[in-house]
């Protein structure tokens, strides 16, 4: 197919229109549920009050800001693809944004500003304890004021919007995972509640001990992914068709689905049985070095794919057998079928799919 005929046939899958709406027509749009602002972004992107402050110094200088992706539904309303922390800021100054539970959050007081140091402490019509309100003429020319949107209409390919918040994202400050969870909020909102859920599952928490960062990172949302991409893996020992991340989240795309359709590829009681052997019988080490003698260092992820690949393809065995867990998961260190497939010269594209697959053999007996 010649790159003439690539470019005519995709442009057709995409249907786009663009113009500006005052943020008075927003705000009617909003309070009437025809925006969806996906609230339970407001977990992943973490905009302090100064940032707010200044995006909103910026519509009353009538500085620009970017355009505000939005792709319609098939019920006509539109979902946010870029620009969820920008209209949400609005929605929180003038009073009107709830929370993922319906609940109407703090309205937003202002930060002094770098043009605008007089701005401290000003809210939309409610005044706080030494601050003061927006006045009438303030207010009109607010609402006023142009934001500039580009639709992904509803006739379009259905992945085209998942596709461009990806591209539009890319180069945010958001980890790959943070990326993925605002995919999924997307995609299907009640399979990203229960990925959350059991990345917060005690037995789980206390067999993997994270950094800060890494908390922050939303990186135990990606081990729980993780988790169910390695126990649905059918493959071959060959490496993956596409680098570890993207392969994970177009596993989860394609999960998010099925998961739509009641098939779901999240076995809720697969992952809770076994952290909860995990947790009985080795707590925190369960995946740290082991020399011989002790645990040492901190969690490793191929230790990780490994273990949780073949314990739970061989669960029922190992909780018939649970005395005998730690001794096999020590020996692990010492196993070629790990040791052979792991380590920093070994890309997790290579990693990944013979870890799991050799994990689910040696994790078969006890010996």
């Amino acid at each position: 197919m010649s790159l003439e005929v690539q470019i005519a046939s995709k442009a057709k899958e995409i249907h786009t229109d663009g113009y500006p709406m005052s943020i008075g027509e927003v705000l009617s749009l909003y309070k009437d549920g025809d925006i969806d602002v996906h609230p339970e972004f407001q977990r992943i992107f973490r905009w302090n009050d100064d940032q707010k402050s200044r995006l909103i110094e910026s519509i009353l200088l009538g500085i620009p800001i970017p355009p505000i992706f939005v792709s319609q539904r098939e019920d006509g309303i539109w979902d946010i693809i870029d620009g969820v922390q920008r209209l949400s800021t609005i929605f929180q100054f003038v009073g009107v944004y709830r929370d993922h539970e319906g609940r109407l959050v703090q309205p937003l007081a202002l930060q002094p500003t770098e043009y605008l140091p007089a701005l401290e402490g000003y809210t939309w019509e409610v005044a706080i304890e030494g601050g003061k309100v927006f006045t009438d003429a303030m207010r009109r020319d607010f609402k006023r004021a142009k934001l500039e949107f580009r639709i992904i209409r509803k006739e379009s390919d259905e992945n085209a919007k998942y596709d461009l918040f990806q591209r539009l994202n890319s180069g945010a400050q958001l980890s790959p995972q943070e990326a993925r969870n605002c995919l999924l909020v997307m995609l299907n909102s009640d399979m990203f509640s229960e990925i959350s859920e059991l990345s917060e599952n005690s037995d789980f928490k206390e067999c993997v001990p994270l950094s800060d960062q890494k908390e922050g990172q939303a990186y135990r949302q990606e081990l729980v992914l993780r988790f169910f991409c390695q126990a649905a893996f059918s493959g071959s020992h060959t490496e993956l068709p596409l680098e570890y991340g993207e392969y994970l989240t177009r596993w989860m795309r394609d999960a998010a689905q099925s998961y739509s359709v009641g098939e779901s590829p999240i076995s809720v009681d697969l992952f809770r049985r076994t952290f909860k052997l995990l947790n009985e019988q080795l707590g925190e080490d369960a995946f740290r070095r082991f020399n011989g003698v002790k645990s040492l260092g901190p969690f490793s992820i191929a230790s990780f794919e490994f273990v949780t690949s073949g314990l739970a393809a061989n669960l029922d065995f190992w909780e018939e057998n649970s005395t005998q867990l730690a001794r096999r998961v020590h020996s692990v260190w010492g196993a070629p079928e790990f040791r052979e497939n792991s380590g920093t010269g070994v890309s997790p594209r290579r990693r990944v799919p013979r870890l799991i697959l050799n994990a689910r053999r040696y994790f078969s007996s006890a010996e």
